[in-house]
Parts: C-alpha cells; structure tokens; sequence
C-alpha cells in the first residue's frame, strides 16, 4: 500500500546561473562563483565554492565585498536571457527521457519514470545527467520517489551525493534520508509553518512524516495534510505535464540610476512593450489590454514617492509592437509628474488569448494589416539569425542611460555568434 508503481524524478540544474557563465568561460570552473540580482543588487545564485566562504543566498553584494575581494570571488551580473535559452535547451534534452514532464522552474523539472523498472532506476537516472551534461553542459541533480514531495527529498540528498542521482524506491532508505533533512527543507513547507513544527517538536521531515493524522489536521490545512501523505508515499500532487499558455505579460525594469525626464521614460516604456510583444507573438497570443506604470523609490526618504499606473482597453486585439508602444505612450503622457526621480518603470499586457481566436476589425485595411504583420515576423527573424536588437524601433533610443546596471556582465548572448565566445584551436 505505502508504495507503489508510480515513479517521478525531479532533475534540479546545479547552481545554474553560476553553470550557465561556467558554460562559456572554463577558467573558472573549480573557483568561487557568484551571480548578482537585477542592478547587481543581491546573491542570487553560488557556486559550492562560494557557499563554503559563508555567502548566503539573497545577501546584498555590499554586505559580501569584503569576502569576494580577498577570496578572489568572480562576481557576474544577471543575464537572464542567456539563462532563459539553456534552461530551454535542458528541458528539450529532459523531454527525450519521459514524455510527461512538469517544467517547475527555470532549472527544474518533474519527470514520470513509471515506465522504468525499479532495479533499472538508477541507472536510467545517471543516463539521464549524463546526457543533459554532454549535450548542454549543465550538471543537474536528480531525485527520484514514488511522490514529488519525496523526489524532492531525494535531489535534496542528490546535491550532496557523488553520484548526482539518489532513489527512494526503498522503505528503510527513506528513513535514513528522512532524518537528514530538515523541517525547513521539506517541499511546501514555509517559514511560518516550520516555526510552528519546531515549538511542537516536529524538527525533520521523518518527524513531519510520522505525525498523527489527526493532529496534521487539526492544526494545519489541506496542504499540510498533502504533505505529509506524501512523505509517507502515497501520491497527492499530480505531474502536471500540461504548460499552460501565459495569461499575461509583464515587462518591467529598476532603473541604474533616477530618472527625471519624460524622455527617458519613453525609452524604457518604449524597450519593454518590443521584449513584452516578441514573447507573446512567439506564443502566438495576441493582447486586449496593456497597463503602463512607473514608481519612484519607496526606500528615499528624502525624495517624495510617488507610483502610478494607467489601463488602456485595445480597440482591437493585437501583437503589434508598434501600435502597443503608441498606446502605452500615451497611457505615460496621463500618469508622468515632472520633478520626481523615478526608480522603475514597466508594461503588463493581459487578456492574452490565442492568435486563431483573433477577429479582424470590419473597418480595418485588410491589406495594410498584413503588412504589420509581415513587419513584425520580418523584425523577429532578424533578431533571431542576428541577435537581439539587431533590428529596433527609434523610440527605444540607442545609449539607454536609464538602463540596469551590468558591471559585471559576461556579454554572453547565444542568439548573437558577435557576443559568443571565440575558442583557439590551435
């Protein structure tokens, strides 16, 4: 009854932004590894090394200079579209392995092995790493159990292990990794919950999972319960192998320095509706409503705050970058106060619907319409063979003062073969 034929693995990439700039620059594959949140604010991913100076995850840069300085730390700004494009890759190599697979993050994925014999799970998971390592260069960790919440327990395990792939198709195993793991690191369990598990004596997952139904339901909810039950092996969260479309967009960006002109704003206004409408046009979706906001620091003391928005309803739906950047201007010109230093500014389109579902308006040019249209796919390709940018609207200026700060960028952009590292052969 406790186990049965189902089987999940979850395969977790390894530190993976720090693997992503490993991917490219080899020198620095044994040193302590950093990456650095939007504006090269805080921690956001480490290499082992870097965990073992005492850098914690979410830390703000200032507060671990000191330690990247004399530790000879190599520090590298976000570049998320960089990581965006191997987490892609990754997943594409997961989907020859299991034909239901649950994309949970940008490094992480639930795959159903049901289909894999019990004795050859091991095996199939070291094929597994094997193969992601060799054909995308990332190192993954890999869990596998009959419940997500276990296969989680196990990567837990696996990042520690030598092997990389931890199984716990097996009663006394489970135990064992059980008392390993803390309350804190148990799937679905918060902050607030593990403080409360703590004052009633619950310390480890194996704790969480010998716990009294009755008391599990009494003083916890339905997720509570799930939890448990699954820790005790019997399947309450489904692998949900169906990616549903987005049903909005959001584009937005903090500043690298205060802006105060109109100008500038429209710049980035201007930038974000191009990245916001290739993603949706790339989806095949097409948008009704765009909502244009910007907000000054709520942190300045000194400064006044000031943050507002504006809703514009599309007469029409489309995916045109140039018609939304001329409605979300104009959305700018109602909202935009002369004399504040802005800090962030950004778009959400929402009422995303599929393209086929998309109705011509009776009063619009059919002709000229296709025009856009073959504008905007003719934009996409250029920016895809070329890199990104390659082609751009006017409006989203060339300098961008306004934009984040990358003092520790590595550059590296894989749609552009000019941005790529070049390797010496001889």
């Amino acid at each position: 009854m406790l186990y049965n034929k189902n089987k999940i693995a979850l395969v977790d990439c390894n530190s993976f932004y720090v693997s992503c700039e490993r991917l490219f620059n080899p020198s620095i594959a044994k040193k302590p590894v950093v990456v650095l949140s939007n504006n090269d604010g805080c921690v956001i991913s480490r290499s082992t090394e870097a965990k073992i100076l005492g850098i914690k995850m979410g830390e703000p840069y200032f507060k671990v200079e000191k330690i990247v300085k004399k530790n000879d730390v190599k520090i590298f700004s976000s570049n998320y579209s960089l990581y965006g494009d191997i987490s892609r890759r990754v997943m594409k190599t997961l989907k020859q392995f299991s034909s239901e697979i649950e994309i949970y993050s940008i490094d992480e994925a639930f795959l159903n092995l049901s289909s894999i014999k019990h004795e050859n799970l091991l095996e199939y998971g070291y094929q597994i790493r094997k193969t992601v390592l060799k054909w995308t260069g990332i190192p993954t960790s890999i869990g596998i159990a009959t419940t997500k919440t276990l296969s989680k327990a196990a990567n837990h395990i696996a990042k520690k292990d030598l092997s990389g792939v931890v199984s716990l198709i097996n009663k006394k195993k489970i135990e064992e990794i059980l008392k390993q793991i803390k309350i804190n690191d148990v799937w679905g369990v918060g902050k607030q919950l593990t403080k409360f598990y703590i004052k009633n004596g619950i310390n480890t997952a194996y704790d969480l999972r010998n716990i009294s139904t009755n008391w599990i339901k009494k003083n916890t909810n339905v997720l509570g319960s799930r939890t448990v039950m699954e820790l005790q092996g019997v399947p309450c969260i489904s692998l949900d192998s169906h990616q549903e479309k987005r049903k909005n967009c959001c584009v937005s960006r903090s500043f690298g320095s205060k802006v105060t002109k109109l100008e500038e704003l429209k710049e980035s206004i201007t930038t974000h509706c191009l990245n916001a409408a290739e993603k949706i046009r790339n989806d095949n979706q097409t948008t009704k409503k765009i909502t244009v906001f910007i907000r000054t620091s709520p942190f300045q003391k000194k400064d006044y705050y000031y943050a507002n928005a504006r809703n514009i309803d599309l007469p029409i739906r489309t995916n045109d970058s140039i018609e939304l950047i001329k409605q979300a201007l104009i959305g700018l010109k109602y909202i935009y106060k002369k004399g504040y230093k802005y800090q962030k500014s950004g778009i959400i389109l929402s009422e995303l619907k599929d393209i086929a579902l998309y109705k011509k308006n009776l009063f619009s040019e059919i002709l000229s319409e296709e025009k856009r249209t073959n504008l905007m796919k003719a934009i996409d390709r250029t920016n895809f063979k070329y890199g990104r940018n390659a082609l751009s609207i006017a409006q989203a200026g060339l300098k961008k003062k306004w934009n984040i700060k990358r003092q520790h960028s590595s550059k590296i952009d894989t749609a552009c073969f000019e941005l790529l590292p070049s390797v010496r052969t001889s």
